[in-house]
């Protein structure tokens, strides 16, 4: 049997665990696998573009265990009263195929990627760092300030957003859940900016954007680019990244969908799992500017999925699918199946009447061995 994991089981481990200490240990769990980078079987996400966004797939694997993540990018959705980031994916066993976990993530990928970005500000941004802008005011934002006052210690974010609704969804949310968090919001992006130490654009038109021009950047800044993921939408202006220290991901894949897009193949960057082992620097001093060309890579969810289902299974969260044929003769998927239970009781038992006993031993089957890989 498959555990399912909704968005209201999910919502609901969540705020068991808390949502800051979620992401602190979902955070500890993707650096732990970005340092295992050459354990890993990695490719650029497969994308189905169409005028109005994209659909995507995400997969990775190590020696034991397979993901994926199927995902959209929709700007246009929310004229319908749809998200415009929707998502879910599967955790499987390398050595059989068995599928072990399918669940939502479009909750999850917002809680990876805010995890994500606090995690890597931690390499990048300046020790000292209390103030963030936070420009984008969307679904992404309340993890974002949640994030970096978690792990960072941010005390004040400046909020800008050109829908002012969206700002006062974020303010409200904010004094509710993070009362200790300094807010104020900004009457542009050039306002909002000043004097932050960390600048995070999570903006979401399928666009060549300049959010962020020369002109508001300040010595020191870490900016923590989100919102440029796919090829033809980007947040900073090109001359941000000529005279700032690049740090993305997947090399491959941010050539293609990241900030760097714009440049020539050639522009130096460096890959993430290098700062993180401490083979390269992140941050050279304490005057230069640092951008994280973050696109989200399917080893997040990797480290997301197999997080949920450690976690999953200690608090008893989630639902057991009959997702494939139950166990039997693998020669009879017809017998199995589609026969006629009344004619050969024996050859095709009834799934309903055995399905509690053979879940619990086919789950306990197919985890025996496994072991959290952080």
């Amino acid at each position: 049997m498959t555990r399912f994991i909704d968005v209201p089981q999910l919502a609901s481990l969540v705020r068991a665990v808390g949502a800051g200490r979620f992401m602190t240990e979902l955070a500890a769990a993707i650096k732990a696998d970005y340092l295992r980078w050459n354990d890993f079987d990695k490719t650029p996400r497969l994308a189905a573009h169409s005028a109005r966004g994209v659909i995507e797939l995400m997969p990775v694997a190590d020696r034991s265990r397979y993901t994926f993540k199927y995902v959209n990018g929709h700007p246009s959705n929310t004229a319908l009263g749809l998200p415009t980031v929707m998502a879910f994916g599967a955790l499987a066993d390398v050595d059989t195929g068995y599928p072990r976990l399918l669940s939502e993530l479009t909750l999850m990928t917002a809680l990876r990627t805010a995890a994500t970005s606090a995690m890597v500000a931690q390499h990048l941004a300046r020790p000292a760092a209390r103030r963030m802008a936070l420009i984008g005011n969307g679904a992404q934002s309340e993890f974002q300030a949640i994030a970096f006052h978690t792990l960072l210690g941010i005390e004040e974010v400046s909020l800008y957003d050109i829908d002012p609704a969206a700002t006062a969804k974020l303010r409200r949310n904010l004094a509710h859940t993070v009362p200790a968090l300094a807010v104020s919001c900004a009457a542009s992006t050039a306002q909002a900016v000043r004097g932050a130490d960390i600048v995070t654009t999570v903006t979401a038109d399928k666009a060549y954007a300049t959010i962020l021009t020369p002109d508001m950047i300040e010595p020191g800044m870490h900016i923590n680019a989100v919102g440029g993921d796919c090829p033809g939408k980007t947040e900073l202006h090109a001359d941000i990244l000529r005279a700032a220290r690049v740090v993305v991901e997947y090399e491959p894949q941010s050539r293609i969908e990241g900030e760097i897009q714009q440049m020539p193949a050639d522009f130096p960057v460096v890959e993430l799992w290098r700062v993180l082992e401490g083979s390269v620097a992140g941050r050279e001093s304490a005057q230069q500017v640092t951008v994280f060309d973050s696109v989200g890579f399917a080893l997040e969810d990797y480290s997301a999925l197999c997080y949920l289902d450690q976690l999953a299974q200690a608090h008893g969260i989630g639902t057991m699918l009959a997702l494939v044929p139950p166990a039997g003769d693998p020669k009879n998927l017809f017998g199995a199946t589609l026969a006629d239970p009344d004619r050969n009781p024996d050859q095709n038992p009834d799934p309903a009447r055995h399905a509690a006993a053979r879940a619990s031993a086919e789950f306990a089957d197919i985890t025996a061995d496994a072991s959290p890989s952080w």
